[in-house]
């Protein structure tokens, strides 16, 4: 997150109002500089010091901040004291909700991971017992975490998700254990549950602490078993009227030899970029089967089903190591959701001459895609998403700026995505923290500035 600045004058506040506004804007600071005295608060802000010391001791006694040591090795008393969040204040839970997987983290209401647990389920079991896995993986995921309950959960999921409702779409092509487990944690907990894209979330998360970041405007293209799209415009995350923005895969390209239809993207853009089609196209360049990512791999991990709590000191995207959310795996051959794509592309870059002509034709493909994202909105940046984007890395994100500069008169930046395979799973958690500091800190309206 950004430092806050004070928001540009617009009307008088009232004096509750003022309050909130000065209180929110003191633990956004602290959030994003770290603890803080007093004195600092005051420079920050540009408010009073009576202001200063009335919204300290308002927010030590709302439990939100505490003194957390003194600033500098001599100094003492009062003056000296460093006030920092109360991380422990709020669980979050995220979730990651593959076809074959869920991955569960539990953050503190900094956004610092504390615990992700990783279960297999069988998309092609019962449904309830689906869905039980998955609730007492994110039973475990608390219980290492050392949290008795979560503030808010978010999940992230494929398919479209209504955004006037924050529920499934529509759920013919998804699993039925995602619906369930969806209205079971909201059953069961009580608490906010936010249902989003996967893209989306993975958008998010490139955004705040990846390829991004310093982006406010940028489209996120998910290159995986499927395709999809994230839309970010001026900084606000576009969903569209139901949910649909950056359905991708349904865009008639040419090449395909055929169009999409209403029930399905098969001769759309996903016939050209998704898995199958890359396979294909690898077999058309003599580009031999790869072996999959192995365990030490950027995106696989040693087990996918164990629960990792990381030290103290790790940040919030600094992964436990050897796990990989996105691509669990039993190590007993069991399915994964890791597209078969993914090795093949990662072999092409490694291969170096030997893959330059399969590169070069997929990022031709690509590039169709995003020329006609940019034909339309024109975001300045594309960042290649998704486990093929990531595999592709800067190798393959060159090839389609190339390609893209040839296709259209915008100057547009492609990327490879930074986040790597946590992603959806950080993402989740982002938007878990957003939601419960907003209920927490209280929203500063619009266009008001703090009152000294």
């Amino acid at each position: 997150m950004h430092p806050p600045r004070a928001a540009a004058a617009g009307r008088t506040a009232s004096p509750t109002t003022a309050r909130l506004i000065n209180d929110r804007l003191a633990l956004q600071l602290l959030q994003s500089e770290g603890p803080l005295t007093a004195g600092q608060l005051k420079s920050l802000t540009g408010l009073s010091r009576p202001t200063v010391a009335d919204l300290v001791e308002r927010l030590q006694e709302a439990g939100l901040i505490t003194v957390v040591g003194e600033s500098g090795a001599q100094r003492r008393g009062p003056n000296a004291r460093l006030y920092g969040i109360v991380a422990d204040r709020a669980h979050l839970v995220g979730l990651d909700l593959r076809t074959h997987s869920v991955t569960v983290a539990v953050a503190d209401l900094l956004g610092r991971v504390r615990a992700e647990h990783t279960v297999l389920i069988d998309p092609d079991g019962a449904r309830d017992a689906a869905v039980a896995t998955a609730l007492a993986a994110v039973d475990k995921a608390l219980a290492a975490a050392g949290a008795h309950a979560p503030h808010t959960i978010a999940v992230g999921a494929p398919g479209l998700v209504d955004p006037a409702t924050g529920r499934f779409g529509g759920t013919d092509w998804i699993p039925s254990w995602h619906v369930g487990l969806v209205g079971a944690l909201r059953a069961r907990t009580g608490v906010p549950v936010l249902l989003e894209n996967e893209v989306n979330l993975a958008a998010i998360a490139e955004q705040r602490d990846g390829a991004a970041h310093d982006r406010d405007t940028f489209v996120l293209l998910w290159l995986g078993q499927g395709t999809g799209a994230a839309v970010v415009l001026d900084g606000t995350l576009r969903r569209g009227a139901s949910g649909g923005t950056g359905e991708i895969g349904f865009l008639p390209v040419p090449g395909t030899g055929a169009l999409p239809s209403a029930s399905g993207c098969d001769g759309g853009f996903h016939s050209l970029a998704g898995s199958a089609a890359i396979c294909a196209l690898a077999a058309e360049h003599g580009l031999p089967y790869g072996t999959a990512v192995g365990p030490n791999g950027a995106d696989a991990p040693s087990s996918g089903t164990g629960v990792h709590k990381p030290s103290s000191d790790a940040g919030a995207n600094e992964p436990p190591s050897g796990n990989g959310a996105n691509q669990p795996s039993s190590g007993t051959g069991a399915p994964t959701d890791a597209p078969p794509a993914e090795s093949l592309v990662r072999s092409a870059v490694a291969a170096g001459d030997a893959g330059a002509a399969f590169l070069d034709a997929l990022a031709a493909r690509i590039a169709l895609g995003v020329a006609a994202v940019c034909a339309v909105l024109d975001p300045g940046c594309v960042v290649l998403g998704g486990e093929i984007g990531r595999g592709g890395g800067a190798a393959l994100a060159d090839r389609v700026a190339g390609h893209l500069a040839r296709l259209s008169p915008l100057r547009t930046d492609v990327r490879a995505g930074a986040v790597g395979g946590r992603a959806v799973l950080l993402g989740a958690v982002l938007a878990a923290r957003d939601a419960a500091q907003n209920e927490l800190f209280g929203a500063a309206g619009p266009g008001v500035s703090p009152r000294p």
